[in-house]
């Protein structure tokens, strides 16, 4: 994976963000917040160092959507950028719908299965934690 592609942006174009390293990791996150901040299923994350994230158009606004957890979006088309929360010091984690190439972003792992849909499932041997991969 080329470092310099990782790039990615909202809808409308207002909001642009590149990362000058690999990402530290990519997850399914099953979790109700998640869910209700994508509107979807599930969520997929690529996390990245946070000192290597530039925002190279707009800012995006953010909502702690529960003590020491940040969501960001962009304020003018409603895209959900990234997540950060306060247990990931120095990373930031970008849902992989806004990125310029989200082929390259294969999950690994998937967290907080213990709030998934049971509808919904991905058909992979991945692992599975009830919470997240630490506990």
């Amino acid at each position: 994976m080329n470092a310099a592609e990782h790039s990615g942006g909202c809808l409308c174009g207002a909001i642009r963000f590149r990362t000058t390293a690999n990402p530290l990791g990519v997850v399914y996150c099953h979790c109700q917040s998640c869910r209700r901040h994508t509107g979807s299923a599930v969520a997929t994350f690529a996390g990245f160092a946070e000192e290597a994230v530039s925002f190279t158009q707009g800012v995006p606004a953010v909502f702690e959507s529960s003590p020491d957890v940040w969501r960001s979006f962009c304020g003018r088309c409603g895209s959900p950028i990234s997540y950060r929360a306060a247990r990931y010091p120095g990373e930031v984690h970008f849902y992989i719908g806004v990125m310029d190439r989200p082929e390259q972003y294969v999950p690994q792992t998937h967290v907080y299965y213990g709030e998934h849909i049971p509808w919904f499932d991905t058909k992979d041997d991945l692992p599975r934690f009830e919470r997240t991969d630490t506990g």
